[in-house]
């Protein structure tokens, strides 16, 4: 460990400099031609993958065949490269743990590599890439539209790095690594509880296991109060076989949509009303807070939306349909009543007395079924549009309230306990902003700051 305080001889040098030195190297991803794609090989890292400090698969990523490894060259990953997506959304960045995969960056991303680990220690660059220091000198030079904001490599190289000596780089990396480690439980926890919450769905409402198991007169492995919920056998329908008394549904009986707020750019900045926007939207339900923007322009009632309300992506700004149609449920906040939200997404109003019906929707919308129709129905020449009817017209089988009642009873503590988490994880990315650059002048003193952090979440 580093002596006790910090800040001593801090270098601050461009990135395009530590690359003319030979320091690190960096550049933006590999331009993938079809005929190179296949079913296996190596996994295209875009911005729909990338979170907030690390790699979330989804299933619809593609693949460079093996034998085109050479062509790739160093825009495939290797352990400690450290991730930044900079078109269509930016600032979402990843560290590559030694476990993760062999990808291929895609154009969407930057990506890092330190060469020389002597000068630069490669999880003290990707904290301070998290940090205020970072994004403020970032948001001076990237280019922002109504579609997209990016940073480009140009506009990166000249982006200054402060640089303490090796040791206190290592002391740094080791305190505000504790804090990551955290949020990292708290992301595995989170995955678990999705598991949990969409299994159940699935097996209640999509494969009725339930009534399959009534049926043939086996035990459903329920409770008898939510057991006595479930038919014993099925009608037929035209939407298939649903279980007796169930029929059917169309969700524009349910709800209608509204589009979100045409906005211009001028009016982006530090202050203003919270808007939810596309770069908020991870895919299977997940919100990245971190994305919200902050809009003074004006705006009218109907662009308007408050936590727990459902939103859907209802714009791709690529052609590989990752986005569109994801649902999101808005995380509530201390403090933060309302938000906005972008004409990139379409916000759920419930009719009356159907608001009950939000979590069922909501699950029904991360259905694989709905996301070939999502795909299916998306349509656009260089950006996706989805149109309302392609949620409003889509039919289900239509439980009796009761059920939704039992169902929500066990789901809605599951998501709570994922919003604790992610307030939790928010709180800790806060902390580790605000003692990087404390840590780095000498402000703070190692073992208050190791104090801190070992606290953290407690």
């Amino acid at each position: 460990m580093a002596g006790d305080r910090l800040g001593e001889a801090v270098e601050s040098t461009s990135l395009a400099d530590l690359a003319r030195r030979g320091v690190l190297s960096f550049g933006d991803g590999y331009r993938t031609m079809r005929a190179e794609l296949g079913s296996s090989g190596f996994p295209i890292l875009r911005v729909a993958q990338v979170a907030d400090g690390f790699i979330w698969p989804t299933s619809s990523m593609e693949y460079v065949r093996e034998e085109f490894r050479r062509s790739i060259g160093p825009k495939l990953s290797r352990p400690d490269d450290v991730v930044l997506t900079t078109k269509g959304t930016f600032g979402r960045r990843a560290y590559i743990r030694p476990e993760d995969a062999d990808y291929v960056y895609s154009p969407q991303v930057c990506w890092f590599r330190i060469v020389d680990r002597a000068r630069v220690e490669p999880r003290y660059f990707y904290s301070w890439l998290g940090s205020s220091d970072f994004t403020s000198q970032a948001h001076g030079m990237k280019s922002q539209t109504d579609m997209a904001d990016y940073l480009s490599l140009r506009d990166l190289a000249r982006i200054n790095v402060p640089l303490p000596p090796l040791p206190q780089q290592r002391a740094i990396a080791h305190i505000l690594g504790t804090l990551d480690d955290k949020s990292e439980l708290n992301r595995r926890m989170n995955a678990t509880l999705e598991a949990i919450a969409g299994a159940l769905f699935k097996s209640w409402f999509v494969d009725f296991d339930p009534v399959r198991a009534k049926s043939e007169g086996r035990d459903p492995g329920l409770l008898q109060p939510f057991a006595d919920l479930f038919p014993d056998s099925f009608d037929g329908s035209e939407f298939g076989k649903v279980p007796e008394g169930w029929g059917t549904q169309r969700f524009g009986d349910l709800l209608d949509l509204d589009k979100g707020l045409s906005y211009k750019g001028q009016f982006l900045g530090e202050t203003g009303m919270p808007m939810v926007n596309l770069g908020c939207f991870l895919g299977r339900g997940r919100f990245a807070e971190l994305a919200i923007k902050q809009y003074s322009g004006e705006f009218k009632g109907r662009h308007v939306v408050r936590p727990r309300d459902l939103v859907m992506a209802n714009t791709d700004l690529t052609q590989k349909r990752e986005v569109i149609g994801s649902p999101a449920l808005i995380p509530p906040r201390e403090g933060l009543d309302q938000l906005l939200f972008t004409h990139h997404v379409f916000a759920a109003r419930f009719r009356e007395g159907k608001e009950p019906w939000k979590l069922f929707v909501y699950f029904s919308l991360l259905q694989e079924e709905f996301r070939e129709r999502a795909t299916g129905f998306a349509a656009g020449t260089t950006v996706l549009a989805l149109p309302r009817d392609t949620v409003l017209d889509l039919q289900s089988a239509a439980p009796p309230p009761a059920l939704i009642g039992g169902f929500d009873s066990i789901v809605l503590p599951l998501i709570e306990r994922q919003w604790k988490a992610q307030e939790e994880s928010r709180s800790l990315a806060e902390l580790r902003d605000t003692l990087l650059p404390k840590l780095i002048s000498g402000e703070l003193r190692v073992h208050d700051a190791e104090r801190l952090a070992a606290g953290a979440g407690a």
